[in-house]
C-alpha cells in the first residue's frame, strides 16, 4: 500500500484528493493537515467522508509525514517548496497543487506570483504533471508540479495541432495566433469568502477577468511550446467564471496554414489520443457538456471547422477539481508507483 498524506486538506482540491484516496484500492491514507482545523475529525467538516475518512486534521508537525511514500499538496503558492527538501531528503515523493513547481524559469515565478523560490535545484528536476504529454517523465519522477485546471483543457485541446507527432514536421496552424476562450465555475476560485463568488454575486451573472494579465497564461504558453518542440507559439487566453459550482468549458481558435488546408482533423484527434483513459475525442460534430464530466477524471473534446473555413474551433470541458486538479494527482501518483494509470479513477460522472 501506497502511505499517502495530504497537507492542506480543507479546500476543495483537498477534499476532492480525500474522496478519490479514500477509495483508491492501493492507498492508505495516513496525514491530512490543518493548523486550524488540528484534531477536529475530517468526516465532521466533510460528512460525506463519515465511515471513508477517519483520520483527523493535524498541524505539519504532527502529521509525521516523512514516514509517508507520497505527499501531496493542496496549499496556497509557496507551501510546498519551503518543505520540499526535507520530504525528499526522507525517500517521500511530491506532488504539489499549486504552481510551485510549475513555471520553469524562476523569473517567470516570481513575476507571477510575488515570491523568492525557495528550491531552484528542485525545480530544476520536477515534471510538469499532464500525464497524456510528460508520461514517461511522470514514471520517474520525485517531484510532480501537476498542471492547473485551464491549462490542462488548453493545452490537450491544442496538443493535437501542434505535437510534431501528429503534424509529422508540418505547420497545421499558425502557432502564433491561438485563441483560448475558457470558463470555470466558482469552486476554481477555492473555498474561501470573497465578494466575487458569493452567491447574490456570482448567480445569475458571467463575466470575464483576467483579460489584460493572468497567472496561468505563462504556464499554458510553456507547456504548448514545449508541446510543439520549442517552436514560439503566441495565445490569447481570456478566462470567464460562470455560474456554476463544478466545470471547465473551453472553447479553442486555430487559423489554418496552407500545409493543413487538407487535414481530416477528426482523424488526427482520434489517432493522436487513441487508447488515452481519460481524453474522449467524441464524434464529428459533437458538443460537449460540462456535466458530462462532473466528478471524473475525463476530459471530453470535439473538433469543428465552421462552414470548411480556415478557422478551426476544439471544444473542450473538464471537471476542474477532478482533471483540473485532484484527479489529475492521482493520475500522476499512480504513474510515478508504477501503477494502471486509471487505478481508483474510473468513476462514471454524475448525472442530471
Amino acid at each position: 500500500m501506497i502511505k499517502v498524506g495530504i497537507v492542506g486538506g480543507t479546500g476543495y482540491t483537498g477534499v476532492e484528493l480525500l474522496r478519490l484516496l479514500a477509495s483508491h484500492p492501493e492507498v492508505e491514507l495516513t496525514a491530512i493537515t490543518s493548523r486550524k482545523e488540528a484534531g477536529m475529525p475530517v468526516a465532521e467538516m466533510f460528512p460525506s467522508l463519515r465511515s471513508r475518512v477517519h483520520l483527523s486534521f493535524s498541524t505539519p508537525e504532527d502529521a509525521q509525514l516523512k514516514q509517508c511514500d507520497a505527499v501531496f499538496f493542496a496549499t496556497p503558492h509557496g507551501v510546498a517548496m519551503a518543505q520540499a527538501k526535507e520530504l525528499l531528503d526522507a525517500g517521500v515523493k511530491i506532488l504539489d497543487l499549486a504552481a510551485d513547481f510549475r513555471l520553469k524559469d524562476i523569473a517567470e515565478f516570481e513575476k507571477w506570483y510575488g515570491m523568492p523560490h525557495a528550491c531552484p535545484e528542485i525545480l530544476s528536476e520536477a515534471v510538469y504533471g499532464l500525464a497524456e504529454i510528460n508520461r514517461e517523465q511522470i514514471k520517474k519522477a520525485r517531484v510532480v508540479g501537476l498542471a492547473g485546471c485551464y491549462p490542462t483543457s488548453v493545452q490537450l485541446g491544442f496538443a493535437p495541432l501542434l505535437s510534431p507527432r501528429s503534424t509529422q514536421g508540418k505547420r497545421l496552424i499558425d502557432p502564433l495566433h491561438l485563441i483560448a476562450d475558457a470558463k470555470s465555475g466558482v469552486s476554481g476560485a477555492g473555498r474561501k469568502a470573497e465578494v466575487g463568488t458569493l452567491l447574490a454575486e456570482a448567480g445569475d451573472n458571467f463575466k470575464a477577468y483576467g483579460v489584460k494579465s493572468h497567472r496561468h497564461h505563462p504556464e499554458i504558453k510553456q507547456g504548448l511550446q514545449a508541446i510543439a518542440g520549442g517552436t514560439e507559439v503566441g495565445l490569447t487566453f481570456v478566462p470567464h467564471l460562470t455560474p456554476m459550482i463544478r466545470g471547465i468549458h473551453s472553447t479553442l481558435y486555430a487559423r489554418i496554414m496552407p500545409e493543413g488546408q487538407d487535414v481530416d482533423y477528426q482523424a488526427l484527434f482520434e489517432n493522436f489520443y487513441r487508447g488515452e483513459p481519460f481524453v474522449d475525442v467524441m464524434p464529428a460534430g459533437s458538443m460537449p457538456e460540462t456535466r458530462s464530466v462532473r466528478g471524473s477524471n475525463a476530459l471530453r473534446l470535439a473538433v469543428h471547422r465552421p462552414q470548411g473555413g480556415d478557422t478551426l474551433v476544439i471544444l473542450v470541458v473538464e471537471d476542474n477539481l477532478v482533471k483540473g486538479a485532484s484527479g489529475q494527482g492521482v493520475q500522476c501518483m499512480n504513474l510515478m508507483f508504477g501503477l494502471p494509470e486509471d487505478t481508483g479513477l474510473k468513476h462514471i460522472a454524475l448525472l442530471p
